[in-house]
């Protein structure tokens, strides 16, 4: 059993609608479920789909733990057994919530039908990376979380203007009841993630959807991932980090001709 199953909660389910298979819907970083509005109602004439917030964001528990990728996956198995999902389903994890569901597939690989990551940031660790402008890459990367964490006043603001120019209201919410839980999910989650070990232990169909603009992503790891055995790499040109109509239309097309 996992370690953390009497500590963590359970999380909101901002929405639970359709019939049919069931998909399962994970935000990533400072934000909600409002990330899958252009995708969720492509999906629902399809599927019974099934939408969370992560712990910390929208109306979910923002408990004082440590938020590893473990305590979220715990926080969302608990979750998708209260709503009585006991058979496998695809789950599609958006940006860090790709990061969860991959850890997700490997630990209840029975219970994973396919798994989708859309815009996933996978970094592998610097000291494996022979090319020096990739480690370099990396290495801004890391440094880059590290400010947006010692500065929350910067971080609001970047949210603000970064929603300005989203297609969907409010995409990025920065909130002080959220914020432990955004700065040490990024410390625990993407900071300190060993995604492609997880991915290697992944039993499901992995696809690999991301924009070719997306500035989020590491291309030493998404080649690293789209190698491994049973990924399918789906590239969406001039798309960034998020979700746009045509990356949903992308991913409805596939999942709807399987």
């Amino acid at each position: 059993m996992p370690l953390f199953a009497a500590t963590v909660p359970p999380l909101e389910v901002a929405f639970d609608e359709g019939k049919g298979p069931v998909v399962v819907l994970v935000h990533g970083i400072a934000s909600t479920a409002v990330t899958f509005d252009k995708l969720a109602p492509l999906l629902t004439p399809h599927f019974r789909v099934i939408a969370i917030n992560l712990l910390g964001c929208g109306n979910s528990p923002a408990p004082d733990i440590d938020y590893t990728v473990d305590q979220h996956v715990e926080s969302l198995r608990k979750t998708l057994l209260r709503r009585g999902v006991l058979r496998p389903f695809t789950l599609i994890g958006h940006s860090m919530g790709g990061l969860i569901s991959a850890r997700f597939s490997a630990t209840y690989g029975w219970w994973v039908r396919r798994l989708v990551l859309v815009g996933t940031p996978i970094y592998p660790p610097r000291e494996t990376v022979v090319n020096p402008i990739e480690r370099a890459q990396l290495g801004f990367y890391n440094d880059f979380y590290n400010y947006l964490k010692a500065n929350p006043v910067f971080t609001s603001m970047t949210a603000g203007a970064l929603n300005a120019l989203s297609p969907i209201p409010n995409i990025i919410s920065v909130s002080e009841r959220g914020w432990e839980a955004t700065k040490r999910s990024m410390t625990n989650v993407i900071q300190g993630q060993s995604t492609l070990s997880d991915l290697a232990l992944v039993r499901a169909p992995v696809d690999l959807v991301y924009g070719t603009l997306d500035p989020f992503l590491s291309k030493v790891g998404t080649n690293a991932a789209a190698r491994l055995p049973g990924v399918t790499a789906r590239p969406v040109d001039l798309v960034d980090h998020v979700i746009r109509e045509s990356m949903a239309k992308r991913i409805a097309e596939f999942l709807t001709e399987s």
